[in-house]
């Protein structure tokens, strides 16, 4: 196809993509080649948790890129240790591994439960995820997530993942064996719809996995850093679990992800783990610089309440137009709409003129927003008018 300037018959079909290229993005907007401005509540799917090219990632990569870039996994480097000891500072973890997607840190997490139970629980493999979660495109995370028809796509899937129900203990316990090294869960599942994990549910599963022996794995790809208005979201529980996937907002629009871990689950030997980007220099003095903006005085604090915030907008919208709901935690919300329409929305908003606005329709029968966490109300205004005047339309 031919946009313009540009040809994209080079490009690998994986997903339709709409005849538009962005070229340049500020804060909570992004810019076509047309010079067409786009109010944007995906920001990455939760990845640009500072907005669009923001200053501290902006001259981070600039003074990090005049000094090292990559000596090689192999050798430590300055930024690496700064950002798994601000990590481990802000967390219940001892121990960091850095990859460079969430999927690649869910995978590190996958082996280390694994070859825990090999040397410390008589060999046991299986970790039960849940129905409806989504963990990653590799494989083994495909086969740990419990998306419909995943299952089939790639079969035979890598075995060991039995899929329990969300916060549903019993259906939990009930998958418990001898077999079981670990359980592992989104304290919100995203992709899934944006369903959080009741607190009450997540202390019963921390109380289980410890009367089992079992690893209790949480992936904070999408919740973490800040999302939910605390650091990570299982604070919200106030438990401590074994380990814990890191991606998107880590790195704040650069490929960043980690994996922590406890120090009494820290089993892996030499050769056991690595890959060649891992911890370089470039990708962690942004998430330094990340890091240490959501860790500034205030800021989770402004997260909570823009959180409450959108949550108060979007049911005014319940409210006037008769839809089902909202749900959430912080700036990870869903509107839940009364019928499965949410991809035409998705369309009508994008060919708004003389400006657009990005929204995610995960489910078609409800919204997903992930705006920057530095979001500001004017902006969360401007979009529920939107949205108000297209649910006028499309549900007319």
């Amino acid at each position: 196809m031919h946009y313009g300037q540009f040809d994209t018959e080079s490009l690998m079909y994986i997903t339709h993509r709409p005849e538009l290229v962005f070229v340049r993005g500020e804060g909570g907007w992004l810019y076509d080649d047309k010079g067409k401005s786009y109010l944007d509540f995906i920001q990455g799917w939760a990845v640009n948790c500072l907005g669009h090219a923001p200053l501290e990632i902006r001259e981070a990569l600039v003074k990090q890129s005049s000094q090292l870039i990559n000596p090689s996994p192999a050798f430590y480097n300055a930024p690496m240790i700064e950002l798994a000891g601000l990590l481990t500072q802000h967390s219940v973890f001892d121990r960091v591994f850095f990859a460079s997607t969430g999927a690649e840190a869910n995978e590190g997490a996958i082996k280390l439960a694994r070859k825990w139970g090999r040397v410390h629980k008589n060999g046991a493999y299986e970790i039960i995820t849940f129905d409806h979660s989504f963990h990653g495109r590799t494989l083994a995370t495909m086969s740990a997530s419990g998306k419909v028809g995943w299952d089939t796509i790639y079969a035979p899937q890598v075995a060991g993942f039995p899929k329990a129900t969300l916060n549903d203990i019993e259906s939990v316990a009930a998958l418990i064996g001898p077999n079981t090294v670990a359980v592992m869960l989104e304290p919100v599942q995203g992709e899934g719809g944006v369903i959080p994990v009741d607190t009450d549910f997540m202390a019963a599963l921390r109380q289980l996995t410890h009367a089992h022996n079992v690893l209790l794995i949480v992936d904070e790809v999408q919740s973490g850093m800040g999302r939910t208005g605390k650091l990570f979201a299982y604070e919200h529980a106030g438990i401590t679990p074994d380990i814990m996937t890191l991606g998107k907002g880590i790195g704040g629009g650069v490929p960043l992800a980690a994996l922590l871990a406890r120090e009494a689950v820290c089993c892996f030997e030499a050769g056991d783990q690595g890959g060649t980007y891992n911890g370089n220099p470039l990708m962690t003095a942004v998430g330094v610089a990340v890091t240490r903006r959501l860790c500034g005085p205030g800021f989770l604090g402004q997260v909570e309440a823009r959180g409450h915030y959108l949550s108060a907008r979007l049911q005014w919208l319940v409210a006037r137009h008769g839809l089902v709901g909202e749900r959430g935690v912080g700036l990870l919300r869903a509107l839940v709409l009364d019928g499965d329409y949410g991809p035409q929305l998705v369309r009508a908003a994008l060919e708004l003129e003389p400006k657009g606005l990005l929204l995610n329709s995960p489910r078609p029968n409800l919204l997903r927003f992930m705006p920057a966490l530095n979001v500001s109300e004017a902006e969360i205004d401007l979009m529920v008018e939107i949205l108000h005047a297209l649910l006028g339309r499309v549900r007319t």
